[in-house]
């Protein structure tokens, strides 16, 4: 990677010594690291970027973006596209942990209810023979000793590990979900496991709310049904082409997801220079009269765009 300056360098060791960052926090690295905001430079952060990731396709590596399907925030990462049995060798977690791992993220990723989390007790009472091979699990004689001393105390400092590293969350009801590094390093495996993935983004729908209709195997990250709120309380389902009632759970999200907008907005124009500040005034004034102006057209009978997405292929 002799074409990457020291900037880049130091972006791209910083995700991989802390770890997945918050869009906040790796913004605050890249500013500090270069000088520039990514906010009101933009193109000049996506160039780094692609920088980045021309040269750590060399070595099977990504710097990946996604959204913590918990709470809606952007998150960047540097993750292995590699998938072979030579590559998990470099895990620090033994084979039984990884065994109990996959079994969480299996129970998590294959709920049909989509609620992106199993309990604690459920968790540490996930077998892990049932990660053998079929014939391998129907006899308890070639269940690896390993697999059958994995104590149940190992389990619980397993899942603080597995915690700490990012792999699983900790949800404020206590339940176990899926980390941040997992949303970033799984998404062939959400796909090559037929997890549905959400009708807008098309990104896997773990934690996504489900169209109320019975039969429609439609579901939507909830922070998408945010970008999908308009004025009416109602919307109808791209699947089944029933009502989908939005109202009620993202309008006062939205106003929230507002107030954050106005909160970056103007920490990017405390951080840009002067003379940038008064053509974002004057660009956020000119959005506020085109908003008022769509406000009028729409109540004059506009209809709303629907928004489609279309379906990945799932092997």
């Amino acid at each position: 990677m002799g074409s990457l300056s020291w900037k880049h360098h130091t972006l791209i060791q910083a995700l991989i010594s802390r770890g997945p960052l918050k869009e906040k926090e790796f913004h605050s690295i890249f500013t500090g690291v270069t000088g520039r905001n990514p906010g009101a430079a933009k193109k000049i952060f996506d160039k780094y970027l692609l920088e980045i990731n021309k040269e750590l396709s060399y070595v099977h590596f990504e710097l990946r973006a996604c959204r913590d399907q918990y709470d809606g925030q952007v998150c960047f990462g540097v993750v292995n596209n590699v998938s072979d049995d030579q590559s998990k060798l470099g895990t620090k977690y033994s084979v039984p942990q990884i065994a109990f791992f996959k079994g969480i993220i299996e129970a998590i990723a294959q709920d049909e209810a989509a609620q992106g989390c199993i309990s604690s007790f459920d968790a540490l009472n996930i077998r892990l023979e049932n990660q053998l091979p079929s014939e391998a699990s129907s006899s308890q004689q070639q269940v690896p000793p390993a697999f059958k001393n994995f104590s149940m105390s190992q389990k619980e400092k397993t899942l603080d590990e597995l915690v700490r590293d990012k792999w699983l969350c900790r949800t404020r009801e206590g339940n176990i979900g899926l980390g941040i590094r997992s949303l970033l390093d799984l998404r062939s495996w959400f796909r090559n496991n037929d997890v549905p993935s959400c009708e807008v983004c098309n990104e896997a729908g773990v934690k996504a709310d489900l169209c109320p209709n019975k039969g429609c195997m439609v579901r939507i990250h909830k922070y998408c049904l945010k970008n999908l709120l308009s004025q009416r309380d109602d919307k109808v389902c791209s699947g089944c082409g029933k009502p989908w009632p939005l109202g009620r759970i993202t309008k006062e999200e939205a106003v929230e997801a507002a107030v954050n907008d106005e909160e970056e907005e103007n920490e990017t124009q405390a951080t840009a220079p002067r003379s940038k500040r008064r053509k974002l005034r004057s660009h956020r004034d000119s959005a506020e009269n085109r908003s008022s102006q769509a406000s009028l057209a729409s109540s004059s009978g506009t209809t709303g765009r629907r928004v489609t997405r279309s379906v990945a292929h799932l092997s």
